[in-house]
């Protein structure tokens, strides 16, 4: 397809592509009901399509001027999908095959970030000969314990003791066969969403458990999200700064969100970033861009507008 296509011709046929085989269908099948839902109140010729019933085979038969991509998880979050939109010449929502890839491993997305001089926490990779002493020792405690390659916090655990390491990577491995610990940082978490070449107010997300887990993030209604941020004019500027270094340094496009943490001393630490992030009726996204002024169908539309122009064949 052309990069000179017209608006019009590019919103043609628009397929949003949800659902999926991710531990995140759940959460994607809902992102995607809710842009399609908006794509219909805006009048564009949509159409949901769910990779999981008919494959790329499926998604060629749509015949699809432009995919908005709602894929949350691997599959369609990891790069996979992009590769085959690039191949199949169809322009698609969000970052490209590399941006996509990197931001779906964390380990590999804190190691770019580090080569560039941005501040995030350390970590170390474990497996089941892993020295739990050793890492303690690195580490200190509490830590963190992540699958690399899983999102929406699937897997994850706050790790307070050396006895509930070895057990939390268990956990961790039945999402992911890779499986990182990262240094834990007390303080405030901040989510930052970005929107083509502007940054969004910040997000201070508050949970009264601690932990802004699976069920703080879909399910409970207790989770508090400030908005303003609580954050000075020049912090915040601060963190629009290094969160935008943040993204390009990963090579993201169109749309994201990173997620940081804040310390006692006030040093803001990147924590990791969506290349796809929710858009359910709980996610932070939608959030921060009404804050901004953006209502949701504004903001499922700017999205769109920014579909990967410069990766369209």
């Amino acid at each position: 397809m052309s990069t000179t296509m017209s608006q019009e011709e590019r919103l043609a046929r628009v397929v949003v592509v949800y659902g999926g085989t991710s531990a995140e269908r759940e959460v994607s099948l809902k992102s995607g009901a809710a842009i399609l839902a908006a794509l219909k109140r805006l009048g564009v010729e949509a159409v949901g399509y769910d990779p999981k019933e008919g494959g790329l085979v499926g998604l060629e038969r749509l015949a699809p001027t432009v995919v908005f991509v709602a894929l949350h998880g691997r599959g369609g979050e990891d790069g996979t999908l992009q590769g085959a939109l690039e191949l199949l010449g169809l322009p698609y929502t969000g970052s490209g095959v590399l941006a996509s890839a990197l931001g779906m491993d964390k380990q590999r997305t804190k190691q770019v970030w580090q080569a560039v001089g941005l501040p995030t926490p350390e970590s170390v990779m474990l497996s089941d000969t892993s020295d739990w002493s050793a890492v303690v020792a690195q580490l200190g405690l509490p830590m963190m314990v992540k699958p690399v390659h899983e999102g929406s916090t699937l897997g994850i655990s706050i790790v307070k003791s050396q006895e509930a390491l070895e057990a939390a990577y268990q956990e961790a491995s039945q999402y992911d066969a890779r499986v990182m610990a990262e240094r834990f940082v007390v303080g405030d978490e901040y989510t930052v969403a970005l929107l083509d070449n502007d940054v969004l107010p910040a997000i201070r997300v508050e949970v009264p458990g601690g932990f802004y887990d699976y069920e703080a993030k879909y399910i409970a209604n207790t989770t508090q999200y400030h908005l303003p941020s609580g954050l000075s004019a020049d912090d915040e500027q601060c963190l629009a700064t290094l969160c935008k270094q943040a993204f390009v340094a990963v090579g993201g496009e169109g749309w994201g969100r990173i997620d940081v943490m804040r310390d006692a001393d006030g040093k803001f630490w990147l924590i990791e970033v969506n290349t796809v992030p929710g858009m359910t009726d709980h996610s932070l996204v939608p959030q921060a861009a009404a804050f901004a002024g953006i209502d949701f169908d504004q903001l499922v539309m700017r999205i769109l507008q920014t579909a990967n122009k410069q990766n369209a064949a």
